[in-house]
């Protein structure tokens, strides 16, 4: 495939939009990608690692066609041309997610693994030498199975756990890693995984569970936070935040009050429910608490929702535990008005409906649909509602579409520009303080539910060849052009014949994981 320079297809997409085609990022903007865990390491019995939530849940034949994350991509195993992909693209930033049960097989610090440990150690060290900051998420939804049976999320007794594993990932790493997310897109954990069911550990209960998982995630945070706080900081010098997905929510009729409200209750559901506690007050947000009440009152015999309490202490101990504001973002609603009734979930308890516009372009995913103005309404909504007092930097963790091109991804090409047109606005314009711009992801992966069926990667990984070797996209050439150039901007040749992106070589050999195609619970 030819690569196009990134202002040339720029101006395909977006003419109207010429005044950004001369304007460039900050000088040290962090042009990041990612990964996580459970989607490309494989090895899922290699090292001492302990079995997740999402092995089991492959196991048990709950993702696509059968899929797991035996194999993934292999990346336990293959560290050397991870980073090479990552020298070749030019990102200057790599954020990646730690698996709790690699270090801690049963979730608990007197298991540990120090082969598992010694894994993110290479991986660290070699990002590193190769120019690339490593960013560390401690949690992306692969929780240790031992503490799935008893409860997992649900139960209170995990807050201690994952303090253990926090301050044993801060004093391995946190003398090279000095960015860490707590957790990524912890909305999912309590919506998909423990809400509707549709993702690992399956449990379907919107009523009680999801709202405690909810509980202890946030109280999980703040401890981390502390623990960094009180012994790491003044050594290590960095800094520990969380990455909170969300919609932008855009009322279906401005016109009307109520959709206006029903627009604010779809964003406090979904962002309030986390960041109204870490970023405001250390409590849930009064929309979330006034409507959960209002259900209760409306529905004596079969309350919908069951919100627990935080005390003044533990208040006192979440607010104001983050070092930035980390953003997962990846597509638009329109909301209206509605009677929930006494239906659970955040639709039926919000009383609100959401939809999307038909001239929004789809992808892949049956829940993205491309909206990029949405990124900076909604990078304006956090700076005026989160940002006022505390001013902490954004840094956008997670953008990305899946698309069913193998190579030739130019529906991503299109959504990828209007997507970092739209945060270069809300900088240039708006004056909102974003830093960090992460694509999701630098591969395609296991994609949870949907296994190896959506392919969310900058690189192919073809997962038929046991090797998973992995071949650039269009969207990488056209990314790497963006980095070099620190934005979109002009040059004055006629023809601009962009970076070279090789094929990854291999330094070292390395055989493909033995590990079975499925698998039992060890």
């Amino acid at each position: 495939i030819a690569p196009q320079s990134a202002d040339t297809v720029y101006r395909m997409y977006f003419p109207d939009d010429d005044l950004f085609l001369t304007k460039g990022f900050l000088p040290g903007f962090q042009w990041a990608t990612s990964s996580e865990s459970f989607k490309v390491e494989g090895g899922w019995l290699e090292g001492g690692k302990g079995e997740t939530i999402w092995d089991q849940f492959g196991h048990e034949g709950q993702a696509f066609a059968n899929h797991t994350a035996d194999l993934a991509c292999d990346s336990y195993n293959k560290v050397d041309i991870d980073v090479y992909l990552l020298q070749s693209l030019g990102v200057n930033t790599y954020q990646f997610s730690i698996s709790w049960a690699r270090i801690f097989p049963s979730g608990h610090k007197d298991s540990l693994s120090e082969e598992g440990a010694l894994y993110y150690d290479n991986l660290i060290d070699a990002l590193i030498e190769s120019g690339i900051q490593p960013v560390a998420t401690l949690y992306h939804w692969d929780l240790p199975q031992a503490l799935q049976d008893d409860g997992g999320w649900t139960n209170p007794s995990i807050v201690a756990a994952y303090k253990d594993y926090a301050a044993f990932c801060f004093h391995r790493y946190g003398n090279r890693v000095k960015s860490w997310n707590t957790f990524s897109s912890p909305w999912v954990v309590s919506h998909a995984g423990y809400g509707t069911g549709v993702h690992a550990p399956g449990i379907k209960d919107y009523v009680t569970a999801s709202y405690q998982v909810t509980h202890n995630i946030v109280k999980s945070h703040a401890e981390a936070w502390h623990v960094y706080n009180d012994n790491y900081r003044t050594t290590q010098g960095g800094k520990v935040g969380i990455a909170l997905n969300s919609d932008w929510a855009e009322p279906a009729d401005v016109d009307k009050p109520e959709d206006k409200e029903a627009a604010e209750r779809y964003l406090q559901f979904m962002l309030g429910w986390f960041a109204h506690p870490i970023f405001i007050d250390g409590d849930y947000p009064e929309v979330l608490k006034t409507q959960i009440e209002k259900k209760r009152n409306e529905c004596p015999s079969s309350a919908p929702a069951v919100l627990p309490t935080f005390t003044d202490e533990e208040k006192s101990r979440i607010k104001g535990t983050s070092d930035f504001f980390g953003l997962n973002h990846y597509t638009s609603r329109l909301v209206s008005s509605s009677v929930g009734g006494c239906t659970p979930g955040p639709e039926g308890v919000g009383d609100f409906q959401a939809k999307v516009d038909p001239s929004w372009p789809a992808t892949a995913s049956d829940w993205i649909y491309s909206m990029p103005t949405g990124l900076r309404s909604l990078l304006n909504y956090i700076k005026t509602k989160y940002l006022a007092i505390n001013n902490l930097p954004i840094y956008i963790t997670g953008n990305g579409m899946p698309t069913d091109d193998i190579f030739n991804d130019t529906s991503r090409i299109e959504y990828m520009g209007g997507y970092i047109s739209e945060a270069l606005k809300a900088i240039e314009l708006d004056k909102v303080d974003v830093q960090r711009f992460t694509v999701q992801s630098l591969m395609d992966g296991f994609e949870g539910n949907k296994g190896y069926s959506e392919r969310f990667g900058l690189h192919h990984v073809n997962f038929v060849d046991s090797y998973r070797p992995r071949t650039p996209k269009q969207s990488a050439y056209f990314f790497a052009q963006i980095i070099e150039q620190n934005g979109f901007v002009l040059h004055k040749q006629d023809h601009f014949e962009g970076v070279k992106i090789s094929p990854p070589r291999r330094s070292t050999p390395l055989p493909p994981s033995e590990v079975p195609s499925t698998g039992t619970k060890p």
